[in-house]
């Protein structure tokens, strides 16, 4: 980032700040997690993609599969992440 006012050029792409680790796990980089100001909120907009919506529904799967999530709580996490990628499709 050269500019105070300007945002990196990774900022908001899903695949740079939160991309996939080499055990299938989503990751932030090093240099994301520790020596950038605005990591916080590049995420969030990252997140508010649809790509960002897929990531989500990976996360609800997975926690089905590990038994941390019940079927209720499930579907209401996905109905949530199926209303904002209809959302995001407007």
């Amino acid at each position: 980032m050269n500019d105070t006012n300007k945002l990196p050029d990774c900022f908001g792409n899903l695949e740079k700040v939160f991309p996939m680790g080499p055990k299938g796990l989503r990751e932030t980089p090093e240099d994301c997690f520790f020596h950038c100001p605005v990591k916080t909120r590049c995420l969030q907009q990252a997140m508010a993609t649809k790509n960002g919506v897929q990531v989500e529904e990976e996360i609800i799967e997975r926690s089905t599969k590990a038994g941390a999530m019940n079927f209720f709580e499930r579907w209401s996490r996905k109905k949530q992440a199926h209303r904002r990628s209809r959302k995001l499709e407007e």
